[in-house]
């Protein structure tokens, strides 16, 4: 054997081995993880125990409002043992609680679905520049990114917001949001119409 196929075998001996197992990444409803499907079909992928693990999140979840969307990162390690990284709920979700509103817009660039201050994006990427993702960003930055989020989601940011004028805002939006529904709803009634 040559000198460098036996350098060859030493260095891949010394090498660490390349983790390849499947990293999961989900959101999970703050005090509502359940074994049933989604969650267990895809803990039970990765061979973890489904019962311990919505035990401990729902223990670490507890301190929240029911039903805020988690995201969390599950690392399984070989020993079929997991580390369990949870994350500030999304920022779409922090928005819309800002904004007071329930859903986004549905033609972003036409329709206003909401309205937050500059305080409120400061205040929003104060809270979320401690998750890992974000640490390396200045607020600057996290706060211009966020700004394209609002804009995705149909919610305008102005510098200031009167409460008299944003409460008839948002009975208008309620008009303008059951129509929009209705027209959903009509649709799919339709369509379940010709496939039937």
């Amino acid at each position: 054997m040559s000198k460098v196929a036996s350098r060859l075998k030493s260095a891949k001996k010394l090498m660490e081995k390349v983790d390849h197992s499947s990293k999961l990444h989900t959101e999970i409803p703050a005090g509502l993880a359940s074994p049933s499907p989604p969650l267990g079909s895809q803990l039970g992928q990765r061979n973890i125990n489904i019962a311990n693990f919505v035990k401990e999140f729902n223990q670490k979840t507890e301190h929240l409002k029911e039903g805020i969307p988690i995201p969390c990162r599950v690392k399984v390690n070989s020993d079929r043992t997991y580390d369990l990284v949870m994350h500030k709920p999304p920022t779409s979700y922090y928005l819309m609680q800002a904004a007071g509103i329930q859903r986004g817009a549905m033609n972003s660039g036409k329709e206003t679905s909401g309205k937050i201050t500059l305080k409120h994006l400061y205040e929003i990427a104060k809270i979320k520049s401690e998750d890992p993702p974000l640490s390396l960003l200045t607020l600057e930055q996290i706060t211009q990114m966020f700004v394209g989020i609002a804009r995705t989601i149909g919610i305008q940011i102005v510098r200031d917001l009167d409460a008299d004028e944003y409460a008839k805002f948002l009975k208008e939006r309620e008009v303008i949001v059951a129509e929009q529904k209705k027209a959903i709803q009509e649709a799919k009634e339709a369509k379940m119409l010709r496939t039937a």
